[in-house]
């Protein structure tokens, strides 16, 4: 046959070149690697930072899931978007990343799933009871709601439910879908890291001891190496952030000077710190006078651009503490009663540090002002709530108080900030002056390199209680008296990381994902048409076009003949 045709040539090889062209787009495409997140709010899209960790991975991590089998629409919808997650990690980890689901409910038997419960429990993995009514009946189930995460000999439990718990359900589970990527991915870059940051608290100035802050301490050595040191013999320059917990003495104007320098240099520095003085023991013997505290860093944090202030916060949000209310026999009776001093702080700003995040609790709170600092941003991360009361200092504290009708009036002031978090360039409280004895000699650093400070106006949140019963560490995550889990090591752990991870991971904490709930009103009035218009209009469509199509085939061959 002979292809003298020209048109019938062009068509040959512009099919040619087409097959040819998608040859060469699908041999190439397997070494470019792209996608694309359509979603308003980038949900399929994970960090650079996560990505990076993700794709230095130099064996295994194995993560296991623990949610799974029959669970309601809301746990689903967290089991989806967990699973989401690591097939997410798994495109940038490859062979080096696993992942299973594993239901705990599935045991042959209820000893059997009894005991991988309490497995579960042993390695740090909290459950959550779930109540749900069906078919008329209320139905409980215990989920754990985690994973434990597995890097060579070495395990990481993960909880994936969290969220601030003043918000509704549907909102805590929304909030818990926002926060997977970072759970999960500095759970690994913790397990994985070959080098720990260091940090220490300082001493000297009978601040908290090592048995007061044995939790946080446990806790940070996970992720950090972790120092106790005294200002004037350490050269800090090693350390990546430093933590004053809750000082009660001076400081001498050496150590003011080299917490200043450390900071001109770069450092970060975590104040929890007290302005009022009290004897805690004299307000259950009849009350006590409270008067502030002069530690001689206040001129430094006001040169920084803050100011903590001499007065107590008292908050219609308040904790609770046990208080011997009679007599039964020859034994004392004890109520639990709430204290406006004791402070569930539930309202954050949107900083990644304390988004989404649940309750911190505070004692003997004071209210922090800023002052002009040039060159330094200012946050304030943790509020109170909108009935709070500042109390003049010096002033009587005791039990009374518990006894008085809470009159709301009075507590007029609302949404008082505790806790600044200022970063910046800080000039040195020293730029003008000579060093102090001890320091004569020393090159001061009158402009500071970028820096970050923490001042949060308590020093309580950091001190963990001793059970008097078994003289075990009280976790300072869970309150006693309100069985109430609380956020103070998390606010704590996310401000370290904050300062230190120069991988920024925790900027995936500002994930956001909007909640598009259905009008359920407005669902049970149409569901029938709705269900009508779904089922039955693609039918009807099918069968238009069909008898459509009949028609103009009949006609076309009609004309033919």
């Amino acid at each position: 046959m002979k292809l003298n045709n020209p048109k019938k040539w062009e068509d040959i090889l512009q099919y040619t070149a087409l097959v040819l062209l998608l040859v060469l787009i699908n041999i190439h495409s397997g070494q470019w690697f792209f996608r694309w997140d359509l979603t308003d709010e980038k949900r399929y899209t994970i960090s650079g930072a996560s990505k990076e960790l993700l794709s230095g991975l130099n064996d295994v991590v194995y993560v296991e899931v623990y949610l799974d089998g029959d669970l309601n629409s809301e746990f689903r919808r967290l089991q989806k978007a967990i699973r989401e997650t690591l097939e997410e990690f798994k495109i940038f980890g490859g062979k080096n990343l696993e992942f299973k689901f594993t239901d705990p409910n599935e045991a042959p038997t209820a000893q059997a799933r009894n005991r991988f419960y309490q497995q579960l429990v042993q390695k740090g993995l909290p459950y959550t009871n779930v109540f749900d009514v069906v078919e008329g009946e209320r139905k409980e189930q215990i989920l754990f709601p985690g994973a434990i995460i597995t890097y060579k000999n070495r395990e990481k439990p993960v909880l994936l439910l969290k969220g601030n718990k003043a918000a509704s359900e549907q909102e805590q589970l929304n909030q818990s879908v926002e926060g997977i990527e970072f759970e999960l991915a500095s759970a690994i870059g913790q397990l994985v890291a070959t080098q720990k940051k260091s940090i220490a608290f300082i001493e000297g100035h009978d601040e908290l001891n090592q048995v007061q802050t044995a939790d946080i301490t446990t806790s940070l050595s996970e992720g950090y190496i972790v120092d106790r040191v005294r200002l004037e013999q350490t050269d800090l320059s090693r350390y990546d952030a430093l933590i004053i917990a809750q000082p009660k003495k001076k400081f001498s104007e050496l150590d003011k000077f080299k917490l200043d320098q450390y900071v001109m240099r770069g450092g970060n520095v975590l104040f929890f710190m007290d302005k009022v003085q009290m004897n805690l023991d004299s307000i259950s013997q009849g009350g006590t006078y409270a008067f502030g505290y002069d530690l001689n860093i206040e001129p430094l944090l006001f040169r920084y651009g803050v100011r903590v202030n001499i007065d107590l916060l008292k908050d219609q949000q308040a904790g609770a503490v046990e208080v011997v209310t009679g007599t039964f026999g020859n034994r004392p009776r004890t109520q639990t009663l709430p204290w406006v001093y004791y402070i569930y702080l539930n309202k954050f700003s949107e900083h990644p540090i304390v988004r989404n995040m649940d309750v911190i609790y505070g004692k003997f709170l004071s209210t922090i002002d800023t002052v002009k600092a040039e060159g330094v941003t200012k946050t304030p991360l943790v509020y109170t709530s909108k009935y709070t009361q500042v109390k003049g200092i010096p002033s009587m504290i005791d039990l009374n108080e518990i006894r008085e009708d809470a009159n709301r009036d009075l507590y007029n002031r609302q949404h008082l900030p505790v806790a600044y978090l200022l970063e910046g360039k800080f000039k040195s409280l020293y730029a003008n002056r000579f060093p102090p004895k001890g320091a004569e000699g020393t090159e001061i650093v009158k402009q500071g390199n970028q820096a970050k400070i923490l001042v949060f106006s308590d020093g309580d949140i950091l001190r963990n209680e001793i059970n008097p019963r078994n003289n075990n560490v009280q976790p300072i995550d869970f309150d006693p008296f309100r069985q109430q889990s609380l956020s103070n090591k998390e606010f704590i752990l996310n401000t370290l990381s904050y300062m230190t991870d120069k991988g920024g991971l925790i900027a995936s904490r500002n994930k956001s994902i909007t909640l598009r709930p259905l009008d359920m009103p407005r669902v049970r009035e149409e569901k029938i048409y709705w269900q009508i218009l779904n089922v039955a209009l693609p039918v009807a469509l099918i069968i238009v076009f069909g008898i459509g199509r009949y028609y103009l085939r009949k006609r076309k061959y009609e004309r033919k003949a």
